[in-house]
This record gives C-alpha cells, structure tokens and sequence, in this order.
C-alpha cells in the first residue's frame, strides 16, 4: 500500500474532525470516520491489486523477456498501464505520473468523488455546504495533510541516507530506521497516525 494503514485511519479521523460541523454534520462521527477510512483503504488496495495481477502474468514472460533483452520494470510499466486503461483504474501512485505525492492529484480528485457518493448515501452525515463544495474541502484536507506526510517520508530517508555507514535501502534495518525516523518527522509536524 502507498500509505502505511495507520496513516490512512489517521487521515480518515483527519477529514472527519476538520470538516465537522461547518461542512459536515454527524452525531456518529465514528460511523463517518469507517465510512472514509473504509474507501479509502480500498481504493489503494486496488492498486496493489492490480501490481499483484501485472507481476503474476509477468512470471509467465520471464524467459520471454530474458531471451529478448526486455527490462521487467519496462515490461512492468508497459502490462500495468495496459491494465489501467482496460480496467478503468485512476492511477494512485503520483510519482508515476509527476506528482510529488505519494498519491496522484488524480486519485485524491477520484477518491473524493467517491467519499462523496457515500456521504450522501449514508444516514450518519448530513452535508452542510454544496456537494461539490464539500468536496473540494474534502481535497484541501488530503492534500494538506499528505504534503506534509511526503516531507517526513522523504527527511526520514534522507537521514538514514545521510548515516555514516552505508545501509541498503530496502534492507531490514533500513526499514526499522525508515520508519522511526518516519514517526519522529510526523510528530515535528503533530501527526501521529496512532492517534
């Protein structure tokens, strides 16, 4: 997943407590929290999904690619946006697409037209403000909040970087570093995901 789980339930609580009570109105704001959490989560998971489905059918062109010369992050790229197209997915990852976030401007754009639908739908939120308006609030707070998120991510990977001993990324003690580092940044800012 793009997001770390507890930083999308974070998120969730996010968009809840700062669009309550002047854009959205809630006696259940635990209810309206799943409701946005729930979307959320499962609109990144379909991104994983479709990774898991792109790397699957790359396993039966492996000795393809080998005898060819064909890189498999080329091929990669090449089967996913196949499948983003055929599929009808918006692509989540922004660094795909040029974005600086982790998530693609299109994605927060796609998932707040959603969380709409199902703020409306729901007996548990009442919207205050024009639905277009909500969600456009519904953005700025996402946005808000995954720039700052993006800083902590990349400062976190700069100090481990910046250690005078060498640590590959993507080793286990880069990982356990990654992400103390990644929880000290978010706290500087006063995010904390477990919260």
């Amino acid at each position: 997943m793009l997001l770390p789980r507890e930083f999308v339930t974070y998120l969730s609580r996010q968009i809840v407590r700062r669009l309550s009570p002047l854009t959205i109105e809630t006696a259940q704001p635990d209810r309206v929290i799943e409701i946005v959490n729930t979307l959320i989560s499962d609109e990144l998971d379909a991104e994983d999904k479709l990774n898991d489905e792109v790397r699957e059918k790359l396993e039966e062109y492996s000795d393809y690619m080998r005898r060819e010369g064909i890189s498999y992050q080329d091929m990669f790229r090449k089967a996913k946006n196949a499948l983003i197209q055929q599929k009808k997915i918006v692509r989540a990852s922004g660094r795909d697409t040029g974005d600086a976030m982790k998530l693609s401007r299109d994605k927060i754009t796609d998932i707040s037209h959603k969380l709409i639908a199902s703020l409306r739908k729901s007996r548990d939120v009442r919207l205050r403000k024009d639905p277009n308006d909500v969600r456009l609030d519904v953005v700025k707070v996402f946005t808000e909040i995954l720039q700052l998120e993006e800083k902590s991510d990349r400062a976190a990977r700069d100090k481990v970087r910046s250690m005078k001993r060498d640590i590959p990324e993507g080793s286990e003690e880069w990982d356990i570093l990654q992400k103390r580092y990644y929880a000290e940044e978010l706290k500087k800012y006063g995010i904390d995901p477990s919260k």
